[in-house]
């Protein structure tokens, strides 16, 4: 998968990004310790997981690619995320909205992004049901879906705004969806960045110990 579109179909639109400022002689590591995972004793079913944290953090790596700025990028080492665990890894069912009106996604940024309902995923997770509704953008530029949510770790061991995933265009009646690839807008590291607010609609009443953990550093 390309990392790129990873990050860039997520109305994670750019305004006005200018960096300034050296890094002081008192460098701080804004980062988790690096754990190095032997393949070999993980479960095959893993893999892809620990590769897409991999993908991830090379991607905060390259200046091109990372909403870090200059002082933040120059001492960051890796980002924070959950152990990988299987259970978060589900099957949903598909309904697909025919007909659905775009509408204005609100933004951090009090802007908003024209999307339209794809359809909705019906899964169990935890010994629960849940739904999710799915988004494609009004005038698609990839072939991504935007699956934005929020869960019961926000604002405590993730991001207080919800996480995204994304998911292959087109969707079949069954879809498989990894939790553990849930990310953090790019709001998230760097306030020059408007993000999608996740709707209210797609809120799961569960801790989701998945994916992305919150960034450590303060932004200001």
């Amino acid at each position: 998968m390309c990392f790129l579109k990873l990050f860039v179909m997520h109305r994670l639109l750019l305004f006005s990004l200018v960096f300034v400022g050296l890094l002081g002689c008192s460098e701080k590591r804004y980062h988790h310790e690096r754990v190095q995972v032997d393949l070999d004793t993980v479960p095959k079913v893993l893999h892809e997981v620990y590769e897409w944290q991999n993908e991830k953090n090379e991607s905060f790596r390259d200046g091109s690619l990372s909403p870090l700025r200059p002082k933040e990028r120059k001492v960051f080492e890796t980002l924070s995320f959950f152990a990988p665990d299987s259970t978060f890894m589900v099957t949903a069912a598909f309904e697909e909205v025919l007909g659905a009106e775009p509408f204005e996604m609100p933004t951090t940024a009090n802007t908003s992004t024209k999307e339209v309902l794809y359809g909705r995923l019906h899964f169990e997770m935890k010994g629960q049901s849940f739904s999710l509704e799915v988004y494609r953008a009004y005038e698609p530029e990839d072939d991504y879906v935007f699956l934005p949510f929020r869960d019961d770790t926000n604002g405590v061991s993730t991001y207080g705004g919800g996480r995204y995933l994304d998911l292959r265009y087109p969707l079949g009646d069954s879809v498989s969806v990894d939790f553990n690839k849930a990310y953090n807008p790019y709001c998230a590291y760097n306030p020059k960045y408007a993000c999608a607010i996740v709707p209210a609609v797609n809120t799961l009443s569960v801790e989701v110990t998945a994916g992305e953990k919150k960034f450590p550093l303060k932004l200001k």
